[in-house]
Parts: C-alpha cells; structure tokens; sequence
C-alpha cells in the first residue's frame, strides 16, 4: 500500500465511511477502509505487451508554444513517528500515541480519561510525509474539564502546529483552515484523500447534543507543511 517511504499517496478512505469516536456519548461505529468489501484481483498477462510502433520525431510548426514543463512536487520530510505535539497559539500540546484500527473496523481513538494525549492514526503518513496525516483528540474529558483538542476552534490561518518526530526533527505545519461535518455525512475522501505535499488533519468531535448526550459533528482542523 506505499509506494515509498516518503511517499505514502495511497487513498486511505476514499470509498468507506469514518467513524471519529474522541470520547464517551461520541457514537457511530461505522467502517474503515476496505471493511466489508473485497479489493479486485489484479490480473497478470502472461505475455509481454507488444512494442510501440517507431514514431519519427517531428519538428513543431513555427510558432508552436513550447509544452508546459511537468509540476514539481512538493518538498516532503522522510517517514519518521510523531512523538508529541504543540499548538502555541492556543496552548494545546500533548505526547503522541499510536494507534490503528479497532477489530470492528472503527478508529481506536485515545483513552478518554483525563482527555489527553492526542493520538497518531498509525494508518495514516507520518507528519512530514506526503500525504495527509491525521492526530486525533478529545474535546472534553470524562471529569468534565476541557481535553487536548477543547480550543480548536480558535485556530486562524497562519497558525502553526508543530509535531516532534523520533528522529529529532519538527515538522511545522500551517493552519489553512476548519470545518464542521455530521457525522452521517463526513467527507471521508476531502478529510483523508491523497495530497500532493504534506499535510495536518487534526479531529475532534463537535455539535454537543443536550438532548441525548452526544456529539453529532466531527471538526477538522486543515493544515500544511510549512515549506
């Protein structure tokens, strides 16, 4: 599933929902990717393909524009575990915790109790390689009191996240923006999709429910690398 180190544009989501479950009364255990379906067979021709025909170059016509040179990527940081995180401008930070998939195929989400540490979702890039890594937070904790992910929502553009790798380096990301999701209708390609450079998302659940104790929404924090 990655094609390189430093380079893990795989679509992680792209045909399954997500369930964000961040704390107690944040239900929906729905599927991730490739729960419930079966992934085609890729199919091997047992003869090499036949060559392509000479073709004799050609000389363009006088006053042809030249084509386009072929984008660059952008500049990425080699695969490298999160160890910690911070947020200056709000105040937030906490050590980093590995996590995957549950056996139902829902997100492990970090213990709930005292509402932080936040966690890297470990099926996702590292922070710094291509691709769109994903920390997960509570917003509240179980006593009550705020969790790790409580004042995202006063995240501006510009604002920077800086996560600590295992091998020494920081790789410092740009808020670009936030938005809010139902749950019933998250975005899973947009939040999770391939990226063209590196990429932050930090999640939390949103849109409290008095009525039932539960929180409907998901909010998600978009970020990029700072090149």
């Amino acid at each position: 599933m990655i094609s390189s180190p430093s380079d893990r544009r795989r679509p992680y989501f792209a045909s399954a929902a997500v369930a964000v479950l961040l704390l107690t009364g944040c239900t929906a255990n729905m599927p991730a990717q490739g729960q419930g379906t079966t992934a085609p067979t890729p199919t091997v021709s047992a003869t090499a393909p036949a060559p392509a025909p000479t073709q004799t170059p050609t000389t363009p016509a006088p006053g042809t524009p030249a084509p386009a040179p072929a984008p660059e990527q952008l500049p990425v940081l080699p695969e490298s575990n999160p160890v910690s995180f911070a947020i200056p401008a709000i105040g937030a930070g906490s050590d980093l915790l590995s996590l995957g998939l549950r056996d139902n195929g829902s997100l492990d989400v970090p213990p709930g109790d005292p509402g932080a540490p936040a966690s890297w979702y470990n099926n996702s890039p590292t922070p710094g390689e291509r691709g769109p890594a994903v920390l997960l937070g509570h917003v509240n904790a179980t006593d009550g009191g705020p969790g790790v992910f409580a004042d995202l929502r006063k995240l501006k553009a510009g604002d920077t996240i800086n996560v600590l790798r295992k091998d020494g380096t920081t790789a410092t990301f740009t808020v670009d923006r936030a938005e809010q999701y139902a749950k019933d209708a998250f975005p899973t390609q947009k939040v999770y999709g391939n990226t063209e450079g590196s990429e932050l998302r930090l999640i939390t659940c949103d849109g409290y429910d008095p009525n039932t104790g539960e929180f409907d929404d998901n909010y998600v924090v978009y970020a990029k690398l700072a090149l």
